[in-house]
């Protein structure tokens, strides 16, 4: 059982990564399991994995109302998406509960490294922005689907910065487009695999709670600061890639020696 402190520290973590994604437009989630481990000090890693799982789904889908208002949901191809990577996400979460804590930990440190080297890439890609659901793509949105929601439920994070590239490989959908699109299957596959450590009593929803609020505000204070500094983006998405690479190094450091 935690103390008040550690919720207050855990409504402290939302708001962190609740102003990282509305700053910069996406990986904050991925600070989601680090915060809870390290800083709130939840002391098995799979409840930290659970709980962030539900908040990270509860958080797209706030940032997914906020998309549907603007229009940039292509939303059967999002659904098309989403529904192949529930069974996915199911099925990588059913392993990643049968893995040892710490070594989990520790391959999540190296997803992060490549999060952060993803982040920097530049991606100049215009896109069409009529694509519509279809023969030609209708396979490839479920085989990206599933791949990307297997991954996202074994390491219990939103995998946007893979859902959002899956989208335009499978479509050819503009970014923002993508962008939107992809928060309905980071909410799914949140939520499935939050359902499936739910079901063993691997969910901390006290924890959850703080952490959503937190969120809520931290998301709404960084989308603001982001309509001021939209001009610096680059430089802002480059420095949480630095900030992704410490605590990585962090992480790596400390589940090897607990190994």
């Amino acid at each position: 059982m935690l103390d008040i402190i550690q919720y207050l520290l855990g409504a402290a973590s939302g708001v962190l990564v609740g102003f990282v994604l509305g700053l910069v437009g996406g990986g904050g989630s991925i600070l989601a399991v680090p915060l809870m481990v390290y800083l709130v000090g939840v002391p098995n890693p799979h409840v930290a994995i659970g709980t962030s799982a539900l908040a990270v789904a509860a958080n797209a889908l706030t940032g997914l109302l906020n998309h549907v208002r603007a229009g940039t949901v292509k939303s059967r191809c999002a659904l098309v998406y989403a529904a192949a990577g529930i069974a996915g996400a199911f099925a990588g979460s059913s392993a990643g509960k049968a893995f040892d804590g710490q070594r989990l930990l520790f391959l999540f440190a190296i997803v992060m490294i490549v999060v952060g080297i993803l982040m920097l890439r530049k991606r100049g890609h215009a896109g069409n922005p009529s694509v519509m659901l279809g023969r030609e793509n209708a396979a490839k949105l479920v085989g990206y689907g599933a791949g990307t929601g297997l991954f996202s439920g074994f390491f219990g994070i939103g995998g946007g910065f893979l859902i959002v590239p899956g989208l335009v490989a499978a479509t050819g959908m503009p970014m923002i487009n993508a962008i939107g699109s992809s928060l309905v299957a980071v909410s799914a596959f949140g939520l499935t695999t939050a359902a499936n450590y739910a079901l063993s009593g691997l969910v901390d929803w006290a924890l959850a709670a703080a952490f959503i609020a937190g969120g809520v505000a931290g998301g709404f204070f960084g989308a603001r600061l982001a309509k001021r500094l939209s001009g610096t983006q680059g430089r802002l998405t480059t420095i949480f890639a630095g900030l992704i690479f410490a605590v990585a190094i962090y992480m790596l450091w400390k589940s090897a020696a607990a190994l």
